[in-house]
């Protein structure tokens, strides 16, 4: 399966991610905020997608997809939001969002459609 990094300064939410993530198989990286997810970027080349948080402290998932992409433009990132309305900016091409609170099947479901672009090179859907 794929290792992603879950990015979430909710505990209990990220929790949440990282069970629903391992039970499906994944290996699972967890991040607290941007700014350690970053660290873990630069020190994980074999990282398949990045699965985050849109609002957080220090570094948000914005600013981390994109600082992301400049370091590795085919990382796809998955970003959860509450706030409805949330767009991914334009220039992150390889980014889908999906809405807090959603089903785990589902999200499972899209990670792995993620996952399944990425290696035929299609953009995600």
């Amino acid at each position: 399966m794929a290792k992603i990094l879950a990015v979430e300064d909710e505990p209990l939410v990220r929790m949440l991610v990282v069970e629903t993530l391992s039970e499906a198989g994944h290996t699972v990286l967890e991040a607290p905020d941007g700014e350690v997810a970053l660290a873990i970027v630069r020190e994980t080349p074999d990282l398949d997608l990045i699965v985050t948080d849109v609002r957080m402290p220090k570094l948000d998932g914005f600013a981390l997809a994109i600082a992301t992409q400049q370091l590795r433009p085919k990382l796809g990132v998955l970003f959860m939001t509450g706030y409805m309305g949330t767009e991914v900016p334009a220039q992150l091409s390889r980014a889908k969002v999906m809405q807090k609170p959603f089903d785990p099947d589902i999200f499972v479901l899209t990670i792995g459609k993620m996952l399944n672009s990425r290696e035929t090179g299609d953009a995600p859907r």
